[in-house]
């Protein structure tokens, strides 16, 4: 059982725990304490007494990737997010080629939405894998590996002949993309310091969200080309991977800190011929079994032990889920009940998608203008602090959901339905992002297996929605359907209210959270 621990009662500005962690926020690997433990003001001269471990060259080490130029900074941040928004686009291009493919091979859409579905259970299974790795190989090698996996069971599903092979290489397609939604976080705490991860932080959850908001109107239009048709789905997520994992092959460094050293002190080895030359993961090597452990049994134990864990996991897992639910609500809503076109009914998924880049951007002024000022006074994390704009967010959805469900009538005009997209994209990310930095600022140093409980449950959520969604849809129809996800939202709604106003009390009962006075 972990002993309740305090967190010093000041942290200096520039590197602020919360705002640090968040950056991991999306993802299961990523130990950024173990990261930064590496980033020492040190020199091989000033080691002591161990006068042969390997540190930095002082605190402008070029090779310490808190100095790396601004440039190559944002290389990191953009290209890794790029990865992940191709990889999250896969789990809902396919839904354009549910109808065509349950035709030819025979079966009905239920069975069909087994494709998407296993798809992004993959990405619950996926990240106990590349967590892991990450931290004992680094960032890049697991990235790489897992990208290129990606690319690689395309293509059994776009020359596929029969269900076993698309169901099987879906779900490994997700296995393999859940790489960079594992890893590109870890990236940005690796890099950057605390404003600018919060900022780098956002285009990572633009990315994760954009994917899947984008997919359906990539796709619809894709399966209705008669020259292209529904496995050129798999080709152009496959090209659009390929794309990024060629430009990122020869371009994107290694960023983790212990890893570097060891590599340096490898380096200076064979340089200098000094066979004692060692880094500090020499001496104490990460061992798989303990990160096991941290990504596999102890997120199982915190899930059950912990409240704020419990209830927060609930409620992000159901608008994740809702995000993917949406890939059944709107072809329904619009070609089944307004009779629109096939591709043409996928464009209020741009409006998805323009709510989810308002609500990022928002995000980020709130956390500059308003979050960050009150840390820097307070000089300690505020976590409470984080749920704001989760309140707000609550209601936002559940105003954009029921106006979704009651503006569906064929007989009025579609636009007050596709504005309420936008408030639900806006919705799912400002309860998402908060609720989940708000994980981090409580569990601080056990925030990844936090996370690591809530990427799973959430991405088994989003893996189970879609396949009740045609029979809701179907018995319940468009506006009884929508209410229903709007009355389960409103169920959940008081949970960020309860930890605003209770949350330091319920933080004292916990055998995890960090007493930060």
């Amino acid at each position: 059982m972990a002993d309740k621990r305090e967190a010093p009662e000041t942290i200096e500005s520039p590197q602020l725990k919360p705002e640090g962690e968040a950056a991991s926020t999306m993802t299961n690997g990523g130990d950024s304490q173990h990261s930064q433990e590496y980033n020492k003001e040190s020199s091989l001269e000033d080691a002591q007494p161990q006068s042969y471990l390997v540190e930095w060259d002082g605190p402008n080490d070029p090779e310490n990737p808190q100095n790396f130029s601004f440039a190559l900074k944002a290389w990191i941040t953009l290209i890794p997010a790029a990865m992940t928004f191709v990889a999250s686009l896969g789990s809902s291009i396919f839904s354009a080629a549910v109808v065509v493919t349950a035709q030819e091979f025979g079966v009905s859409q239920e069975v069909m939405i087994l494709g998407i579905a296993l798809y992004v259970l993959g990405f619950a299974c996926g990240p106990l894998v590349w967590g892991p790795m990450s931290e004992i190989y680094g960032r890049r090698t697991p990235l790489m590996i897992g990208f290129f996996g990606f690319i690689i069971f395309q293509i059994p599903v776009a020359v596929a002949s029969n269900l076993q092979t698309i169901f099987i290489c879906r779900f490994l397609s997700g296995c393999c993309g859940a790489a960079p939604l594992s890893i590109t976080a870890g990236m940005y705490v690796d890099i950057f310091d605390l404003v600018a991860r919060g900022k780098a932080t956002m285009v990572f959850a633009a990315a994760v969200f954009a994917g899947p908001s984008i997919g359906p109107v990539i796709g619809e239009f894709t399966v209705k080309n008669a020259q292209l048709g529904w496995r050129w789905t798999l080709w152009i997520t496959m090209i659009l991977a390929a794309f990024f994992f060629i430009i990122a092959l020869p371009t994107l460094p290694e960023t983790l800190a212990p890893v570097i050293l060891q590599r340096k002190a490898a380096r200076l080895r064979l340089e200098k011929r000094q066979w004692a030359l060692h880094s500090q993961l020499d001496e104490q090597p990460v061992h798989f079994s303990a990160l096991m452990s941290k990504y596999g049994l102890k997120p199982a134990k915190m899930l059950i032990r912990e409240p704020i864990l419990a209830l927060m996991t609930i409620y992000t897992g159901l608008v994740y889920a809702i995000l993917y639910l949406t890939f059944f609500a709107l072809p329904f809503s619009f070609e089944s009940d307004r009779r629109w076109e096939f591709g043409k009914a996928s464009l209020p998924f741009i409006a998805i998608f323009v709510g989810i880049m308002a609500a990022c951007g928002l995000i980020i002024w709130e956390m500059t203008v308003i979050f960050t000022p009150k840390v820097v006074k307070a000089k300690k994390p505020l976590p409470e602090e984080r749920l704001p704009s989760m309140i707000v967010g609550s209601f936002i959805l559940i105003i954009g959901l029921f106006w979704f469900a009651w503006t569906s009538y064929p007989s009025v005009n579609p636009w007050p339905q596709i504005i309420s997209c936008v408030l639900i994209g806006c919705g799912i990310i400002c309860v998402f992002m908060p609720g989940l930095i708000y994980l981090v600022d409580v569990y601080l140093f056990d925030a990844n297996s936090a996370l690591a409980a809530n990427a799973f449950i959430r991405s088994v959520m989003a893996a189970a929605f879609p396949m009740f969604a045609s029979p809701l849809f179907k018995n319940l129809g468009v506006r009884w359907a929508t209410s229903l996800l709007g009355f389960l939202c409103i169920a959940l709604a008081p949970a960020p209210i309860l930890f605003y106003i209770y949350g330091k009390k319920i933080r004292g009962w916990s055998k995890y959270a960090y007493d930060l006075g």
